[in-house]
């Protein structure tokens, strides 16, 4: 027998624990290489609308590759210090420390390369089906498979590259232990866990601190304690296995009531230590599902996204004439837009609205506004009703002002945000006080103000007389091309504007905005992040049941001996799967419970960002990953139970 055969033979030998491992990889490759199959696929890369796409793609590819390697790193890490006694043997009988580090590199790339091929294989019988599934998502006419050279080198070479750099990492965890050590390395796990009081404490304060951040953050300052909420739920997570959930564990343990009462003795004792060792692989699953969670929770509410798209662009084609240009351009530019329109046999309607241009002198509150945009209040009721909007609102009066949403997550921002009254110039005051309850002209179309209170609005809407009686300092000519079926102006004045859109901001003589085509690029840009969310959500999922794979069936010889000495004592095969199932049942949906927990806050975090609620599509994944995490659970249990009573006297 070579040397490369002994390895071989090492690896068949041990494929219940490599299974897991060797799956998720194989899975990990799958998706990459479809996803790169979409991302170089002609159709995708030449549009211009789903050049979007392709980025998210590359995105998920990035995440994937990431969340693999230290997939990999640690799997393998829990491999070695599983056989330990394994290695100490070996060097005992004569092997040498090079000798064994040229095993273990083997074993790994033999794993790796198996896995690239059969992920490759699989990407290809299954890449006709993924671009149907793709399309489907994104809406798009069917994409016929083709097989670019690009994704097939970027696939086999990154993850050679990934399996080679581990493979060659496996030197450092080997390292250079007695053989004592080695020996003893799998027996460590039986000493009682030592816990710090401190610590937990700490644990539930950061745990607290993080959910509280996220339960009282306002839409303004979401985006600010996003990331130290992460760090902090993270940290705290951390400590919540290898500290606090411990504690509570041997809290337990001194309530004899309970500790001693049938076999919760035996349940909770090596509850301890198992909860210990597993502490790592428990705070993995935790980040990675609750990641998972909030990512397809968040995506899966595309047709909120979408409705409130459909409010944000009240008109199919916004134009707005700034004061400087010239006539004749304006004109040029309209009848380029009515041309097209009437080519494509859309019925429009149009409206005018003149935009007044006010110098202000000052104003309460923290921005400082130089110039405010002001609208008539009759000219407001047009441009709603113009877009089929009905409102309530009444007439404005006197020095009142209307602030113009420019879009629906503005509407989320006006809690955080302090009503001001300005002084103009010329004498004349302005009061806040409300809000528009629609968005009368799209965001783009006007200059954005200094939202430093939360949120960027576009103007003012200000009563007839108010209006008439203000001299401006210039004044901007909006022109609206109105229709039911907005979505169908998608690529509409294409010449005039980028991606659907030349912003106010612009160096331009001139802000469009064509709401087919940027209602389009987000609507695509949503599915993707949702197909995307649900591709690496599953990766993540596949991952997570194979870290609890693993660790069961890495203690199964350990928990064998221990239970057939139990079964000599007088335990039941009742008892037993009493037992089996409280550990098992904690393993798996204590971690999910956590994250599921994580994400609702979060979720609650990111709902101040939205004006509709996304409670209903994040309430059902939460759901669906639950259900689904049951199956798992009493699959495995079904399993993990006939193998354990396996020669079990």
């Amino acid at each position: 027998m070579t040397f490369r055969q002994f390895a071989y033979r090492n690896v068949t030998r041990n494929k219940r624990k490599y299974a897991a491992y060797f799956v998720v990889s194989a899975f990990s490759v799958m998706i990459f290489f479809v996803c790169a199959l979409f991302i170089y696929h002609p159709d995708i890369s030449k549009s211009l609308v789903y050049s979007t796409a392709a980025h998210t793609m590359m995105a998920a590819e990035a995440i994937i590759y990431v969340f693999c390697s230290l997939f990999v790193l640690v799997s393998v890490g829990s491999f070695l210090q599983s056989r330990k006694m394994e290695f100490g043997i070996l060097l005992m009988h004569g092997m040498t420390k090079k000798q064994l580090n040229t095993m273990v590199f083997l074993e790994n790339m033999m794993i790796g390369t198996s896995a690239i091929l059969t992920g490759t294989l699989l990407g290809l019988i299954l890449g006709k089906l993924f671009l149907m599934i793709g399309s489907t998502f994104l809406g798009i006419p069917l994409l016929t498979f083709h097989l670019p050279w690009q994704a097939l080198v970027l696939t086999i070479c990154s993850f050679a590259l990934l399996f080679m750099l581990i493979s060659l990492s496996t030197f450092a965890f080997i390292g250079n232990e007695s053989l004592m050590r080695l020996f003893q390395g799998e027996r460590k796990a039986d000493e009682e866990p030592k816990v710090s009081l401190v610590l937990s404490m700490i644990s539930a304060v950061l745990l607290l601190l993080g959910y509280y951040l996220a339960a009282t953050a306002k839409a303004a300052s979401v985006e600010k304690v996003m990331f130290p909420v992460v760090v902090i739920t993270v940290a705290g997570t951390y400590l919540f296995y290898t500290q606090l959930s411990i504690y509570v564990v041997k809290l337990l343990k001194t309530i004899r009531r309970l500790y001693w009462n049938h076999t919760n003795m035996i349940t909770l004792s090596g509850l301890s230590y198992r909860w210990k060792e597993n502490a790592r692989m428990f705070f993995m699953v935790t980040i990675v599902s609750a990641v998972s969670f909030t990512s397809v929770g968040v995506f899966a509410s595309i047709h909120t996204l979408s409705r409130e798209l459909k409010l944000d662009y009240p008109a199919a084609v916004g134009y707005v004439a700034k004061g400087d240009q010239t006539p004749v351009l304006f004109e040029q530019h309209l009848e380029e837009i009515k041309d097209e329109l009437t080519t494509l046999a859309l019925p429009y309607e149009t409206l005018s609205i003149p935009i007044k241009y006010a110098e202000v002198e000052s104003q309460t509150g923290p921005d400082r506004t130089l110039r405010l945009p002001l609208i008539a209040y009759s000219d407001y009721k047009l441009a709603l009703l113009r877009a089929g909007f009905t409102t309530d609102e009444r007439p404005l009066s006197g020095d009142e002002g209307l602030v113009m949403i420019g879009s629906q997550r503005d509407r989320s921002l006006t809690a955080g945000r302090a009503k001001q009254v300005y002084t103009l110039k010329q004498g004349l005051s302005i009061r806040e006080t409300g809000y528009t309850q629609h968005v009368p002209i799209a965001e783009y179309l006007l200059p954005e103000l200094d939202g430093r209170d939360g949120g960027d609005f576009s103007g003012v809407v200000i009563s007839d007389e108010l209006y008439k009686a203000i001299d401006p300092v210039q004044t901007d000519l909006y022109t609206g091309f109105y229709m039911d079926d907005f979505p169908r102006t998608v690529g509409i004045a294409a010449d005039l504007a980028h991606k659907g859109k030349r912003s106010y901001e612009s160096n331009s003589p001139y802000a469009i905005v064509v709401s087919g085509t940027l209602f389009e690029i987000q609507r695509t840009l949503y599915n993707t992040m949702l197909f995307a969310s649900l591709l690496v959500g599953t990766v993540f999922f596949i991952a997570a049941g194979s870290f609890l794979y693993f660790r069961l069936y890495t203690d199964l010889d350990h928990d064998r001996n221990q239970y057939s000495t139990l079964s000599k004592m007088g335990l039941t095969d009742q008892e037993l799967n009493r037992i089996v199932t409280i550990q098992l049942s904690l393993l798996f949906f204590v971690p999910v419970g956590v994250a599921i927990l994580h994400s609702v806050f979060a979720f609650i975090a990111l709902q101040r960002l939205f004006y509709l609620s996304i409670a209903v599509e994040t309430g059902a994944v939460l759901m669906g990953y639950l259900a689904v995490q049951g199956l798992y659970f009493f699959f495995i249990r079904s399993r993990y139970l006939r193998n354990l009573k396996k020669n079990l006297i």
